[in-house]
Parts: structure tokens; sequence; C-alpha cells
């Protein structure tokens, strides 16, 4: 689907309905082949292309070497609970050595898509850059990607699979725990440093307490930093596959078939739950009990059925029961492939379209330009070595302006500049030569001309000092 320019412009005027985010991952954890998946959403390109145009890396370099070296910046239309949105996308490069790059897209952008390779896990500029999206006070998301390298590459059946992908999990919250604990603790030295000492001696264990007590509700407050595939802010998928799905696209399939509460499968899809076929409840203590979690039994096996009939075994009887009973209507060309993981790609991207999963996740789960916090306005405004209450009033009063960002012509607009760059003067247009005209031409030949007159002709003291010279050679001749 082509969106036209008429409709950007007009979704660009409806705040409410605009999401700005940003991918951000270690080095070839695959961001610009989910930007390639979701630019093939809006028709730019071809979904076959996805993963090998790498649509975002536009400078020669960049496709030379395969690595995105300078953030690009897209904005993408999508449909998602019968309204009409716009996300301004911005994909960052991942290597360490552009950074700077990275900060610049995370300063802009109001969430973040953070990428991790499901089987190399959290990786140093993982690390990063989630300090980076912690410090600018944006909401990430989490991708597990490349969970096609389980199947192919490590041949891990569903429940290892399964196991490994709570240990990446693990690794990306322990992260955040720390980022959480940091934050936690230098408020409190701050708090410290800035209040008074206690007058009363006798006071000091109940302030203690009251600290304590402090410090565990701001605890409590970080969980919702953390990534839990139940709260939808964690998606699974394969990027060069063009798949995708978070945990409640699949409640939502099976709460019909199996007559259980969509809410509650939801909750009970991702951890150590099993399936009681007798009962058709959902139990606790599947690994005790030695039975499969649900996320094994109702959605790691299933694909895993996909990838070992289409690539593994090519099994055309098999993969025929597979796209008929998922409903799926594939084009003859995709059938009559000769290399299976097109013909996987095009089951897939009808079965767990991973643009269309990423974007309902983007607009679910990050907030829009109206959400902004006042602190992080502030922090935009002004850096830190000022404190906000001290710029002029009306550079205060910008901050409702920022805050209600209002597309009136009579509001004032707010440019905010997030990098500079140091230019010689020298490499400026004006600097440059340019062609010289004939007449210019004409007229530096006749003052080069003049130049050269004027050396040869000696001046009038020239000429006296060379008269002098030659009588006193002259006379010291005579003498002698």
């Amino acid at each position: 689907m082509t969106t036209s320019n008429d409709v950007v412009r007009r979704l660009q005027r409806n705040s409410k309905n605009i999401r700005n985010i940003c991918i951000l991952a270690h080095v070839d954890h695959g961001k610009t082949t989910l930007a390639d998946s979701l630019i093939a959403s809006n028709g730019i390109i071809s979904q076959r292309q996805a993963g090998k145009v790498r649509y975002m890396d536009n400078r020669e370099d960049e496709q030379e070497r395969g690595i995105t070296m300078k953030s690009s910046a897209i904005a993408l239309y999508h449909q998602f609970g019968g309204g009409e949105y716009l996300v301004n996308l911005i994909d960052s490069p991942g290597h360490i050595d552009f950074s700077s790059e990275v900060s610049t897209a995370v300063r802009l952008c109001d969430g973040a898509l953070v990428v991790v390779d499901a089987v190399e896990g959290v990786c140093p500029q993982t690390h990063t850059v989630l300090s980076q999206a912690w410090g600018e006070g944006i909401k990430p998301c989490l991708l597990i990607n490349k969970i096609d390298r389980l199947i192919l590459e490590l041949k891990h059946s569903p429940l290892e699979a399964f196991y490994h992908l709570q240990q990446v999990l693990e690794q990306v919250n322990a992260v955040m725990a720390m980022l959480h604990t940091s934050k936690v603790v230098e408020a409190a030295n701050q708090r410290e440093m800035f209040q008074p000492p206690a007058n009363k001696p006798d006071q000091t264990g109940d302030q203690d307490e009251d600290e304590k007590a402090e410090l565990d509700c701001k605890e409590e407050e970080g969980g919702s930093d953390y990534f839990t595939p139940e709260s939808g802010n964690v998606m699974f998928s394969s990027a060069l596959d063009g798949w995708g799905f978070s945990v409640g696209h699949f409640s939502d399939m099976y709460a019909k078939k199996l007559g259980i509460n969509a809410e509650v499968l939801r909750k009970t899809l991702w951890g150590n739950y099993f399936l009681n076929t007798k009962t058709k409840r959902v139990c606790k203590k599947a690994q005790e009990k030695g039975k499969k979690p649900l996320f094994v039994q109702l959605v790691l096996e299933n694909i895993w059925s996909v990838y070992d009939a289409v690539v593994t075994n090519r099994d055309m009887i098999k993969i025929d029961k597979i796209v008929n009973s998922l409903n799926l209507k594939l084009p003859p060309r995709d059938t009559r492939q000769g290399d299976p993981r097109t013909h996987l790609s095009a089951i897939f991207t009808q079965w767990l379209p991973l643009a269309k999963s990423t974007l309902d996740m983007v607009i679910s789960k990050h907030p829009s330009p109206l959400q902004l916090s006042s602190e992080r306005v502030e922090n935009l405004l002004c850096n830190n070595a000022m404190a906000f209450d001290s710029f002029p009033k009306e550079t205060q009063q910008l901050k409702q302006d920022f805050m209600a960002c209002c597309a009136d012509p009579s509001v004032p607009t707010v440019a905010f500049v997030s990098k500079l760059f140091s230019i010689e003067k020298s490499s400026f247009p004006q600097q440059q030569n340019r062609p010289l005209t004939q007449e210019e031409i004409a007229h530096r030949r006749e003052l080069v001309k003049q130049r050269r007159a004027a050396k040869t002709e000696p001046t009038v003291e020239e000429a006296s000092t060379t008269t002098t010279t030659t009588s006193t050679n002259t006379s010291t001749n005579t003498t002698s």
C-alpha cells in the first residue's frame, strides 16, 4: 500500500496519532532488515526485497560495508484499531564508532525498538543503547530477532529454544534492573546531600525505615520498565524471513479454539504454565511436572513444524496441509520457488506478518508526542548546566507550547538542533572556485601583463642607485 504525500501531511498535524521511534541494537542484530520489512508494508519496496535492499543505508560506503553508518529517517503509514497513524522511524547505526548517531536518534524520539539477536544475546552496544534510552527517558520495547538461527544453525528443539529465550530476556532485564537501581541510589544520595540532618537522634531509626520504604516503592514503580511478554512490550521475530509476533497474537488465536479467556491465556502463555488437555485448564509448574510449557506447545512447535516442512526436509504434502490449516492463499509462483527460504517467507508473511505486529506494538506501547513528561521537555529545552527556572519567562512559556504539540500557525514553532557539525570555512559553496567569464579572464590577463611590465621597467630610484654604484666602482678602479 502506497501512501500519498497529502495523507502524510494531514497525519503530521494530528499529534495524537504520531509515534516517533528509533531502532537500536548491536551491530548485525537485524535493525536494517527490520526497517526494510516495515518500509515494505507501505509499498515503497517489494516484500521480496526486504532485507536485501537495505533501503535505509543510502550511502555507497554503507552498501559496500554492509553496516549502517549514519542515521536515516522515514515516515510510515499504519492502520490500527480503526484509526490512521503515522510512525516516524529512525534507523540508527549499531557500531560503537558511530554512537554519536545513536545519541542523536534517541534524543529526537519518544520510543525505541531495541533489537537483540536470539543467539548472541546482550552485547556491549546493546547495553549502551539501553543506557542511552534510559537516560533520555524514552519508552523501549524489545524485539528478540533471528530466532531462525536457533532452528537452522543451533538445531535447538522447541523446548531448548524456550529456555534459551528465557535466558536472553533475563539478560536484558538484568541491564534494566541495574539502570533502575543506579537511578534510585542516585536519587537517594542527592536527597541526603540537600536534606538537613535530623535534629533528634531518636528519630534516626524511623527515618531509615521511611527511606527504605520509599526505595522499595520506587523499585516497585520500576517494574513497568522491565520487558515481559505478557505486558505486550516483547516481540519474537525473524526479520530475514519476514515474521514476528507477540504473545497477544497467539492468545487471541487460541482463545476461541480452546475456550479459554484471552486475557488469562495472554498472562500464562509465557512462563511455567501448561495446558491440561483433559480439563482444558491452564495449570502451574510445568517444569516440575515434566510438561511442555504453553509457549512451546502452542507457539514454538508450530513454527518449528513450518521450518521442518519447508527448509529442513522439504515435504510438499506437509506444506499443503500447513497452508490449508492456516487458511493461507499462496500465489503459484511462491509455491513453485526453488529457494526454500523464499517459499518460507511467503508462508510466514501471511501467517505472522512482521510489519503489522511491530507497528501494532509501536502504536499501542509507545507514547505520542502529547504524552511527553514535563521533566523531559525541560531537559530538551535546556542543558544540565543551567536550571530551567533561570531562563527568561518567554523561554519558559515555550514549555507549554512544546507539550501541546499544536500545529496551529499561531503557535510558536520549536526547532530542536540535535547535532552540530564542525566544517571548515573553505568547504562552503561560496568559498569554492567557480568558472570565470571571458571578461574576467581578459581582465586578469591584463593585470598579469601590467605586473610583468612593472617588474621589467626599473623605477627612478632604482636607476639612480644603479648610476651611483657604477660611479663608485669607476673611482675605486682609478685610485688603484
